[in-house]
C-alpha cells in the first residue's frame, strides 16, 4: 500500500515525508529491497489482509466524515505501526536524523 502511495505522489503524502525528511527515493528502494522486485509474484494489486482492513478503518476513522485521501491511509499505516511500512518508514525517519546530527 505505501508502494501505490509513494506512485501516486499526492502532494499531502509528499509533504508528510519532507515534514520527516523522509527521501522518497530511499523509501522506495527499501520497499523493493524488502518485498523484491515483484517477478516471482502471481497476484497483482493489494492483498486484503487483516492489518489492511485494520489500516483502511483507521484511515476511515481519521477521515471523518469526508472522503478517504491518500494521507489518511499513509497516517493510517504509521498510527497501526506494526506493518513492513511503518517499519519502513520508522528507519527511514532515524536514518535522516542521524544524517542530520552527523556534524
Amino acid at each position: 500500500m505505501l508502494e501505490a502511495l509513494l506512485a501516486e505522489r499526492d502532494p499531502d503524502v509528499l509533504a508528510a515525508l519532507g515534514v520527516g525528511h523522509i527521501d522518497v527515493s530511499e523509501v522506495h528502494a527499501e520497499i523493493r529491497r524488502s518485498l523484491g522486485t515483484g517477478d516471482e509474484r502471481l497476484w497483482e494489486g493489494i492483498l486484503v489482509t487483516p492489518r489492511v482492513r485494520k489500516i483502511v478503518a483507521l484511515a476511515e476513522a481519521r477521515a471523518g466524515d469526508r472522503d478517504v485521501e491518500p494521507i489518511d491511509l499513509f497516517e493510517a499505516m504509521r498510527m497501526e505501526g506494526g506493518s513492513l511500512a511503518a517499519e519502513i518508514l520508522r528507519r527511514a525517519t532515524s536514518a535522516r536524523a542521524t544524517k542530520t546530527d552527523m556534524p
